[in-house]
């Protein structure tokens, strides 16, 4: 697979400013997400803390991630709609992250989990039945069950406090990834409604749940 020059960039951005926040912790401080810090102004951290990582084996698996799933999305959208897309879920996932823990005042993640995800729901979204190879399963998924899978298991994750995990970061970036996507491509409500419809069950069951105060 070939990487287009913009995935070339923002991979090259990812990896510039984790490695200067594994060696800076000032600087890593100073631009993580932070729920405190975004109380009293410093807004630049919901946009910053999507490029910084917590270790090079998260660095890896966020643009692992991005390097199969952002060719799909440039060879059908373009490169500007591309970068809208992985702007948007970035910030999506932050907001979420922000809304969940708003009393949480010394919560804090990083990682560019968000961005990532919402270009994955993206692809899935523009190539639904494009089968996935997961490492612990032998067989293709087809894109669009992983994706509501992925998700549902965000929504468990978010509930249960599972691991140490931004799950709300990564629900935000999908849900913005999905949104996103169909307003650039209003044509999937003619060619694919039955699978945009399906795609947006987990995002209508987090919206239940929430209102309904089980979240």
């Amino acid at each position: 697979m070939d990487l287009s020059l913009v995935t070339i960039i923002i991979i090259a951005a990812n990896v510039i400013v984790s490695y200067k926040g594994f060696g800076d912790y000032g600087f890593f401080e100073r631009y993580k997400f932070n729920v405190g810090g975004i109380k009293r102004g410093e807004q630049i951290r919901m946009f910053s803390s999507g490029f910084l990582h917590a270790d090079t084996m998260h660095l890896f698996l966020n643009m692992f991630t991005l390097y199969f799933f952002a060719d799909t999305v440039i060879k059908e959208l373009g490169n500007l709609h591309f970068i809208i897309i992985y702007i948007c879920s970035l910030i999506l996932g932050s907001l979420f992250s922000l809304f969940f823990h708003k009393d949480e005042y010394y919560y804090s993640a990083v990682g560019a989990s968000g961005a990532v995800t919402g270009v994955l729901y993206s692809s899935i979204l523009l190539d639904p039945t494009e089968p996935l190879y997961l490492m612990f399963i032998p067989i293709p998924i087809p894109g669009y069950i992983f994706g509501i899978g992925y998700l549902l298991y965000s929504i468990y994750g978010m509930k249960n406090r599972v691991g140490n995990i931004g799950h709300d970061a990564h629900f935000g970036g999908a849900a913005g990834g999905y949104l996103v996507t169909l307003i650039l491509a209003p044509y999937l409500l003619q060619t694919s409604l039955s699978m945009v419809l399906l795609l947006a069950v987990p995002i209508i069951i987090l919206y239940v749940m929430h209102k309904t105060g089980k979240l």
